[in-house]
């Protein structure tokens, strides 16, 4: 297939792993590399690049899988919508087996509730549209990937005048979630592949920060194994010449200042909240968007009254710290026993980007074993 086979050639795969190989050998100390991107946490097991690299090059895994990063009480609160009386719920696949504090939106909906897996934000408009008699709230969640698409399908409902439907706004942004993880004093990172998707919409310069103020290369990447390989080598290259930049693997797609059509549409409807928790990262200041008052009618958080409670955790889940990359899944006590993706105890065992489902999918039985089998000789040694 063209424009993808390019980007997989295993000959072209090798030239660069022989070049971070060699590069790697002029550093001294490990090397810790953060992918912030969900989707490149399950390119990188899929295609089994960690395996590859160097022993002195390390991945961190990042919150960029924006279900893992919803909190439990935000869950809680798209429930409590959708067991108000006519009310029409529709929401993404991935969120629907997130657990809340009780139930699931897929357990609420075997309860009675009507909550519907929609493909798209426009998917609900037109659910809106056909239902006339119901209100309809579209369960709005991401980075500035999805943000675009949602803000559209406001300007579309005020457009057509459409009353029945509202929007339950949880679109976080990227920003003030790499500040958090570089003032995290737990979490000494040497750099970061930055994510392609929120980048084609925002651009490369929101990320100067990272080079200027904490002096971090950052290297924007596609998600197939040359993008991510290739990138991998740019983060090395700056880090031998001791250079912190922002440099934009994923040029393809991805311009310096990002889409602009798609920035403007977001500044409209939506406005920056003072705050807003993160699952694992807590309450982060300006790192949310919520309905502008101009078009508070299609604001659920106007229009329903809601919990609005803080949600512990599970206890035995260890999804926070795994998305701050301060733990590896299989470090997790339930990992692949408890917690499954048929039966998840926590967000990154849900979505196709999290963590643990790449591991669990991908990567399990390498590290999962291994943790076994070191936990079984440890005992036998002490036994």
């Amino acid at each position: 297939m063209k424009y993808v086979d390019e980007f997989r050639e295993p000959e072209k795969a090798h030239a660069l792993q022989k070049e971070i190989v060699k590069i790697s050998r002029q550093i001294e100390k490990h090397i810790k590399i953060m992918e912030i991107c969900g989707g490149h946490t399950h390119s990188i097991f899929k295609y089994g690049i960690e395996a590859i690299l160097p022993d002195n090059i390390e991945l961190i895994h990042g919150p960029g899988c924006p279900v893992c990063v919803m909190p439990r009480g935000r869950l809680d609160d798209a429930i409590a919508i959708s067991q108000h009386p006519n009310v029409i719920l529709a929401t993404f696949g991935d969120t629907m087996r997130v657990p809340g504090s009780k139930d699931s939106l897929l357990q609420a909906k075997a309860k009675g509730a009507d909550i519907r897996m929609v493909y798209s934000p426009l998917d609900s408009l037109q659910l809106a549209k056909d239902n006339p008699n119901k209100e309809v709230v579209f369960f709005a969640l991401g980075f500035e990937t999805t943000v675009p698409s949602t803000a559209f399908t406001i300007l579309q409902a005020d457009a057509e005048n459409i009353h029945n439907f509202s929007m339950f706004c949880n679109h976080v942004l990227v920003i003030p979630a790499l500040k958090a993880l570089l003032d995290n004093p737990d979490l000494q990172l040497d750099g970061f592949v930055g994510p392609g998707h929120v980048s084609m919409v925002i651009g490369t310069d929101p990320y100067q920060f990272i080079a200027q103020q904490y002096h971090k290369p950052i290297v924007v990447s596609g998600f197939e194994p040359l993008d991510i390989l290739q990138s991998v080598w740019m983060l090395l290259k700056q880090l031998v010449e001791n250079r912190y930049e922002v440099e934009n693997q994923y040029n393809r797609l991805v311009e310096k200042a990002g889409n602009q059509i798609a920035l403007k549409a977001m500044n409209q409807v939506f406005a920056v909240r003072e705050t807003f928790e993160w699952r694992g990262l807590g309450e982060l200041p300006n790192s949310g968007l919520k309905i502008r008052p101009e078009y508070s009618q299609f604001d659920a958080e106007v229009k329903f009254t809601i919990p609005n409670q803080k949600v512990a955790d599970h206890k035995a889940c260890k999804c926070g710290e795994i998305l701050k990359g301060v733990l590896k899944p299989w470090e997790c006590k339930v990992f692949g026993t408890a917690c499954t993706p048929e039966t998840p105890i926590g967000t990154c065992m849900v979505s196709s980007e999290g963590a643990c489902a790449a591991y669990y999918k991908y990567g399990r039985f390498s590290n999962f074993t291994q943790k076994i089998a070191a936990e079984k000789q440890t005992a036998t040694l002490t036994s």
